[in-house]
C-alpha cells in the first residue's frame, strides 16, 4: 500500500512555500498526501523558530503529532524547518517524540530519507552548521537559467508534467519566495544564523513558478523574502533588479496583482518606489519594516532612521499613490527603551496614518547581540507598553479605514460566499478585508467597488456600476 504523509506548515508565508515544495518532492517520491493525520504513515512538521511563541507552537505541534503516532497508523514523526535547522541535536535530545530532526540540506532527498526513517532506519539529528548560505535547495542544484527553469529537485521525466509545488490551498493568492536569508545583522534577529546570507532566486526560475501558479488559477503573487528590497544584489543584476523582476512577472498571463512584502526603509534607494509603481500590475502597497522610530533605539537595533526620515518616506509614497496601503511592525520594550523613546514611537504612529501596525513585545533571542545588552526593560513594563501601543495602533488604523470611505477600490474575491476578499491596499491575512454588498462573484474575481463604511480595519463596499 502506498505510504501516506501529512504535513503541518507553521510560521510565515516563506515557510508555506517551503512546505509546498516539500509536498511536491514527497509526492514525486511516491508518497500519497493526506490532510488527515490519523490516516498518515508519517507526519512532517515544518517548524518556525523565529520567536518564543512560534517555538512553543512548533514544539506543541510535534508533541500532538506524536499523539497521533501513538493512537493512529503513523510510523514516524519528522521535524523540519527553521527550528530544526536552528537547534538540530538540541531539539532532538529535548524531543525524543520526533523520530528525526532534518535541516534544510535534507530537503532535496526528503522522500528517500522519510522512507528510510519509516522503515526504522536511524537518522542522526541535523547539526546546525556555520555556512554562508543555507537554503532548502543547494546552489549546485540550481538550473542554468537559459537551459532549464524548473525548480531544482522537481525534475521529472521529459514525458511527464513538471510539478513545482503542491499547493496548500486553492486560494487566488500565492506567495512567491524571491530569496532566502538576510545580510542585515539586526541585533534582535537570529534569522541570518540559521537561514544564512541573502540569496536571490534567478528571474527565469521565478517566472517558471509564476506561470505554473497562474495556470492553477492564482491571480495575485505575494513576493516574500526576509528583505525583498535587497532582491538581486547578489545576482550582479544591477541596481534595478527588483523593478526588472516585477516587470518580467507582469508579463505572466493570468496574474493580475503583484504585491511586494518586507521592504527595508534604509534600502529604498532613489527611484525604487517610482519604479515599482510604474509596473501596472504592482498594487500600491508598502510593507515597510520600521521596527521603531526613536533614533537611539534604532541604533541599538543596528537599524537606521528617525521619525522625520520615516514620515518623509511616507509622504513620498502617498504623493505618488495617494490611496497606497502601508503596514509595518514595531518592537516595544527593547533594551534601553525609555518612556521618552516610547512617546516618540507613539507620536510617529499617530502621524504616520498606517493602514496596519503590528506591535510586538521584545524578548531575548538566543545567540543575538540584543540578548547581551544591558538595561533590560522589566517584563511587566513591556506588557504595559505593548498594551498601550496596541491600543493606539488599533485607533490609528481604524481611523485610516474610516478615511477610505468614498474611495473606489478593486477587490479580489477570496471566500466562497462570493462577497468577501481584499482591496488592493490590504495584504493577505493581517491587514483586514473588504466585504461587498451586491451580487456574488466567483472566487478569484476582481471587482470594482466604492467603500461605504469601515468596521475596525475591515471595509464594507458597494459594487461600482
Amino acid at each position: 500500500m502506498t505510504a501516506r504523509v501529512h504535513l503541518v506548515s507553521l510560521g510565515c508565508a516563506r515557510n508555506d512555500v517551503d512546505s509546498e515544495e516539500l509536498l511536491a518532492r514527497l509526492e514525486q517520491g511516491g508518497f500519497e498526501l493526506t490532510d488527515d493525520p490519523d490516516a498518515a504513515s508519517a507526519i512532517v512538521v515544518n517548524t518556525c523558530g523565529f520567536i518564543d511563541a512560534a517555538k512553543k507552537d512548533s514544539v506543541d505541534t510535534i508533541l500532538a503529532a506524536a499523539d497521533h503516532k501513538r493512537s493512529g497508523r503513523a510510523k514516524a514523526v519528522v521535524a523540519v524547518g527553521c527550528l530544526a535547522e536552528r537547534y538540530g541535536r538540541e531539539l532532538a535530545d529535548a524531543l525524543p517524540e520526533a523520530d528525526a530532526v532534518l535541516g534544510f540540506d535534507a530537503y532535496p532527498d526528503i522522500a528517500d530519507r522519510l522512507r528510510w526513517i519509516m522503515a526504522g532506519g536511524q537518522h542522526d539529528a541535523h547539526r546546525p552548521r556555520d555556512r554562508r548560505r543555507l537554503l532548502p535547495l543547494a546552489p549546485s542544484e540550481r538550473p542554468a537559467a537559459a537551459r532549464d527553469v524548473v525548480l531544482p529537485g522537481h525534475r521529472t521525466p521529459a514525458s511527464g508534467p513538471r510539478v513545482l509545488r503542491h499547493r496548500l490551498s486553492d486560494a487566488p493568492m500565492a506567495p512567491l519566495k524571491v530569496a532566502s536569508g538576510c545580510d542585515r545583522r539586526c541585533t534582535f534577529c537570529a534569522i541570518p544564523s540559521f537561514r544564512g546570507s541573502y540569496l536571490s532566486r534567478p528571474v527565469d526560475e521565478l517566472l517558471a513558478e509564476a506561470r505554473w501558479l497562474a495556470e492553477r488559477g492564482v491571480k495575485e503573487l505575494f513576493l516574500v523574502s526576509e528583505n525583498t528590497s535587497s532582491y538581486g544584489k547578489d545576482l550582479q543584476a544591477g541596481p534595478r533588479a527588483l523593478e526588472h523582476l516585477l516587470t518580467a512577472l507582469a508579463t505572466v498571463d493570468g496574474i493580475e496583482w503583484l504585491r511586494v512584502s518586507y521592504l527595508q526603509p534604509a534600502e529604498l534607494r532613489p527611484g525604487m518606489i517610482e519604479g515599482m509603481l510604474a509596473v501596472d500590475k504592482v498594487v500600491p502597497y508598502f510593507d515597510l519594516s520600521f521596527q521603531h522610530a526613536a533614533r537611539g533605539v534604532l541604533r541599538r537595533m543596528r537599524r537606521f532612521g528617525d521619525p522625520d526620515s520615516f514620515l518623509g518616506l511616507l509622504d513620498r509614497v502617498r504623493s505618488l499613490a495617494p490611496a497606497a496601503g502601508v503596514r509595518s511592525n514595531v518592537i516595544v520594550g527593547f533594551p534601553g527603551e525609555t518612556e521618552h523613546d516610547l512617546a516618540t514611537l507613539a507620536d510617529f504612529a499617530s502621524a504616520a496614518r498606517l493602514d496596519a501596525l503590528g506591535v510586538f513585545g521584545y524578548s531575548d533571542e538566543q545567540g543575538t547581540e540584543a540578548e547581551t545588552l544591558g538595561d533590560k526593560v522589566p517584563p511587566e513594563v513591556i506588557a504595559e507598553r505593548v498594551e498601550l501601543m496596541s491600543s493606539l495602533a488599533e485607533e490609528v488604523c481604524a481611523q485610516r479605514a474610516e478615511d477610505r470611505v468614498g474611495e473606489r477600490v478593486r477587490v479580489l474575491i477570496e471566500q466562497p460566499d462570493g462577497r468577501t476578499g481584499r482591496a488592493a491596499h490590504q495584504g493577505p491575512e493581517v491587514d483586514g478585508g473588504t466585504r461587498l454588498k451586491g451580487v456574488r462573484h466567483p472566487v478569484g474575481s476582481l471587482v470594482w467597488a466604492t467603500v461605504s463604511a469601515a468596521d475596525g480595519i475591515d471595509l464594507i463596499a458597494s459594487e461600482a456600476s
